[in-house]
């Protein structure tokens, strides 16, 4: 039998695993950064609304009804869908394109203002 626990909101019982409650509907999980990645099997195009549907625990065909309405409205849809595919990690572990793109921007501006990075700062501590 599965591990069981009391929901927060309306202390009826609930499997552990629960993200969202079958009872109150409430969701019980936060945002997990562990499980905000686009390599779901529900992805289609580049899986940013699966990773969304994932992480909010809605259905995918919700967000992508979604993001079809706000395109609507001033191309809200694409806008966010593409930030979201850049800030949102491909897989499971890795850095987003965001992020490795922020990082080369903060190394080249480090090099050309003579600075060390965190990653190249010598053991005792010293600079470059």
């Amino acid at each position: 039998m599965a591990e069981m626990k009391d929901c927060p909101y309306c202390a009826e019982e609930i499997r552990a695993q629960a993200v969202r409650c079958p009872h109150c509907r409430s969701r019980i999980q936060g945002l997990d950064r562990d499980q905000w990645y686009r390599d779901h099997e529900e992805a289609r195009v580049a899986g940013v609304c699966a990773a969304v549907a994932k992480a909010f625990a809605v259905s995918p065909g919700v967000v992508r009804a979604g993001f079809v309405l706000a395109s609507f409205f001033h191309l809200l849809g694409p806008i966010v869908y593409g930030f979201l595919w850049l800030a949102i990690p491909g897989r499971r572990g890795e850095d987003s394109i965001l992020e490795r793109l922020l990082r080369r921007a903060l190394d080249a501006a480090s090099r050309f203002g003579g600075k060390c990075t965190r990653d190249k700062r010598h053991p005792a501590g010293g600079a470059c």
